[in-house]
């Protein structure tokens, strides 16, 4: 009866809060003086490392798999697909470090060390998929010598799509790993208690 409930509580919960990441995802802000307008910051991951917290990093790849479907169909998608993988991907590379590393010793520090490590990877992830799959796939809408250029209009130093990648695109993460992980760390403790209500039988 224990595994039966953890499972249908770990079931809904999933789901609460993919839903409501995937509707975080639709409220963006531009951080027009590390990357240009078209990277928005939104905090579609807070839910997301709260419930990988709460239940495991499996959930939390679930939760990123929700959030993402529930954007497609409220808002649909100008990039085949490919814009959602990504987002996908450096998601699941922000919060699988991090859940793993706090499943495996719940405290205060392993939380603040696993948050940490989850922005590092999540900027490593995020360069590396834009210089290899973003931006050349933007390049087919906008000319890659223009995102280039915008770039470079914020950093001198960017002159390519992999200098773009690290001068733009890494601190742009850097900043919504640091958000997300503050905002985890205020919010946590009180969401979790909320967790554990749900499914309880009254």
């Amino acid at each position: 009866m224990k595994n039966k409930f953890l499972t249908t509580r770990t079931m809904v919960v999933t789901a609460i809060l993919g839903a409501v990441a995937g509707l975080l995802m639709l409220a963006e802000l531009p951080l027009t003086f590390v990357a240009p307008n078209f990277y928005k910051l939104d905090l579609s991951e807070l839910p997301v490392m709260i419930g990988t917290f709460a239940l495991g990093p499996v959930a939390g790849v679930l939760i990123e798999l929700i959030k993402i479907l529930v954007k497609f169909v409220i808002k649909g998608t100008s990039t085949g697909g490919v814009g959602e993988l990504a987002n996908f991907l450096i998601g699941c590379a922000f919060v699988i470090p991090a859940g793993i590393l706090y499943q495996m010793k719940k405290t205060k520090q392993r939380a603040l060390l696993g948050l940490a490590l989850g922005t590092l990877t999540m900027a490593l992830a995020g360069m590396v998929m834009n210089a290899l799959v973003l931006l050349p796939f933007y390049s087919k809408m906008m000319p890659l010598e223009t995102i280039i250029s915008l770039g470079a209009a914020i950093f001198p130093q960017v002159n390519s799509v992999w200098s773009f990648a690290l001068w733009c695109v890494v601190p742009f993460n850097l900043i919504k790993g640091i958000v997300v992980s503050v905002l985890t760390m205020f919010l946590y403790k009180r969401v979790s208690r909320l967790i554990k209500e749900v499914g309880k039988k009254e």
